[in-house]
């Protein structure tokens, strides 16, 4: 699996991992059953703590994106990116996207500009699934 992040960003490290993995697994990069590194090869990869990694994976498991048990490791759910998200899922997203959208409005992006751009985000995402 390779993540990139920047080091550099505003947002937390552990954010940047949770994130940088569910867009994989949102544009078929992961697909369900994947097994992820473990917590101390990812943080030797990408050279830093193993805590970050943990925490992580941690909120990805919260989520229920992952499962993550001591046998087989972390693990992409077999369901994720599948059937309809539950009620306390799409809740979350909404919290993010409210808070995405605002950032679009604070910086004076254009709706038509702000609707544009995630239409061409869920076209890439179902294009890389047409692919798979």
């Amino acid at each position: 699996m390779h993540l990139v992040l920047d080091l550099d960003s505003e947002v937390p490290i552990y954010q940047q991992i949770r994130d940088r993995v569910v867009e994989a697994i949102a544009d078929g990069r992961l697909p369900g059953g994947t097994s992820l590194p473990s917590t101390r090869q990812l943080a030797v990869d990408l050279a830093i703590n193993f805590h970050t990694v943990n925490k992580g994976y941690d909120l990805l498991r919260r989520e229920g994106i992952i499962r993550i048990n001591r046998k087989s490791g972390a693990v992409v759910r077999p369901d994720a990116g599948q059937g309809p998200a539950d009620a306390e899922g799409a809740a979350h997203w909404e919290r993010r996207a409210r808070t995405l959208l605002a950032e679009a409005v604070v910086r004076g992006i254009p709706r038509h500009e702000v609707v544009d751009r995630v239409r061409a985000v869920l076209d890439g995402f179902e294009a890389a699934e047409d692919l798979g």
